[in-house]
């Protein structure tokens, strides 16, 4: 069993306080990780300030090439990355498998968008006063990036912090969730293997009460947060005048009209509900289905989840395995009981052993049950008949969530009506909200956050706009 110590300034550093990394699918200790205890938080803090100034100061190109060399690590690592998710977060093989190539197609990004990061000049003389002025917009880097990452995305979530924020010019602190920290330390090794300078980069495994002296502290200028709405606006609260950005939850829906193709929206909306055991943000959560085809697009769906294999995430041929923990699974169980004994039936699943979780579909659901209300993050899924396609916008619309959701319609006047009306950060038409391309966009309004990631928004976060005004009148003698 390895033991991992943490990363401060780009180095190692084992301390006194170790913490056990299970394995979700069985409960036995995979690993052991170091713990960064307050005065590794205040090195790490230091370590960050110094190498901003050498990460400020290095050009576009040789960003670029830094995270060109990254990529080729991940790419080269992917095995030992790929056994690091499964075994700490119980993700699928097919699926942190995936995770990995996408977490590579991030950093090559990253890498492009190093070289774009472009300014824009300004005519300021619109008057006669202002005669032979002109303005000149650049970017800069705004400082040390504090990066909070989730543990149902330990890899690519953390490279779409860290990649942005190299390619801005920044240096970063990445703080990985307790239960999945391997990804992010062998990330950070990584990194370094790259060329990054090394007090740039630091990798602190420690509980989030203790993170919080981070985000409390005046030298972060950045706050990227991945996770629960509790404790990123907690957070918010508490992070000072500093820049923020939070991925926050959402109860994602999806509205199936008749004239949709519902072969393909059933086939999509059983993988986007149930795919890493329903823990995604933009994970299908509510399916609102037209009348008309109420019933056999209730009887697709059905029959495409009940393809769906549980079991063991190390085994190839699995679809679904265990929820991170029992405790969130036990959690998300007594949605789903307390939505049964409110009148809801369950048409599929509904059942829970220990950390695996049956893909389950309810129906006779109401808003105000928790299964529709809240962000459930397990693979379950609630169905509901709707009668007009304004009804069904409304419905999408309720509640505090605001991240994704997906309409499968043939008529561009519903998809302008939806995309009108919905208030949320994506509309992702003849598709479900859980789809996401790492270079796109990506965020969510109300309760579900603040800001965009993706390579080219999360360096535009990071960075600030400076204005250089040259009055050529002025230099005249």
């Amino acid at each position: 069993m390895d033991t991992y110590p943490v990363l401060i300034g780009g180095k190692t550093r084992g301390t006194d306080e170790i913490a056990d990394v299970r394995f979700p699918y069985t409960g036995e200790v995979y690993a052991r990780v170091c713990q960064a205890r307050a005065s590794d938080l205040e090195d790490a803090l230091a370590a960050a300030v110094t190498g901003f100034e050498k990460m400020r100061r290095l050009s576009s190109s040789e960003r670029s090439k830094i995270l060109d060399r990254l990529a080729d690590e991940i790419h080269r690592r992917a095995d030992d990355l790929v056994h690091a998710m499964v075994m700490e977060g119980g993700k699928t093989k097919k699926f942190a498998t995936a995770e990995v190539a996408r977490a590579e197609m991030t950093v090559r990004t990253s890498a492009e968008e190093a070289r774009r990061i472009y300014g824009e000049i300004l005519p300021l003389d619109w008057s006669d006063e202002t005669k032979h002025r002109t303005g000149y917009l650049m970017r800069f880097p705004v400082g040390p990036v504090l990066g909070i990452v989730p543990f149902n995305f330990p890899l690519n979530l953390a490279c779409h912090k860290l990649a942005p924020a190299i390619a801005a010019g920044n240096s970063i602190i990445l703080k990985p969730a307790s239960a999945t920290p391997v990804s992010s330390l062998l990330l950070g090794e990584m990194a370094l293997a790259a060329g990054a300078p090394a007090n740039a980069i630091s990798v602190v495994p420690c509980p989030g009460e203790r993170a919080e002296l981070m985000v409390r502290d005046p030298r972060i200028a950045f706050l990227s947060f991945t996770g629960s709405c509790a404790v990123g606006w907690h957070l918010k609260e508490i992070a000072g005048r500093k820049r923020i950005g939070l991925e926050l939850g959402g109860n994602a829906a999806v509205i199936v009209h008749e004239d949709a193709n519902l072969d393909f929206a059933a086939s999509r909306i059983a993988t986007g509900g149930f795919l890493n055991a329903g823990q995604i943000c933009i994970s299908v959560q509510r399916v609102l289905i037209h009348r008309p085809v109420y019933e056999g697009m209730v009887t697709k769906i059905l029959a495409a989840a009940g393809s769906l294999r549980t079991g063991d995430p190390r085994d190839p041929a699995t679809d679904i395995g265990p929820m991170i923990d029992r405790l969130k699974a036990r959690d998300a169980y007594r949605k789903v009981q307390e939505a049964v004994s409110h009148g809801a039936g369950v048409l599929l699943g509904g059942t829970c052993e220990g950390g695996l979780f049956a893909p389950t579909i309810l129906e006779q659901t109401t808003p105000g049950m928790r299964v529709n209300r809240e962000e459930v993050f397990a693979p379950v899924i609630s169905v509901t008949p709707y009668d007009e396609f304004d009804d069904a916008v409304q419905l999408a619309n309720a509640g505090d969530f605001g991240l994704q959701v997906g309409i499968f319609t043939q008529n561009i006047n519903r998809v302008m009506r939806a995309f009108e009306e919905m208030n949320v950060g994506g509309v992702i038409i003849n598709d479900i909200p859980s789809f996401r391309v790492d270079h796109m966009p990506y965020g969510g309004v109300r309760g579900s956050g603040t800001g965009r990631e993706g390579p080219r928004y999360a360096i535009e976060e990071m960075s600030e706009l400076r204005l250089l005004v040259i009055n050529r009148d002025g230099g005249i003698g």
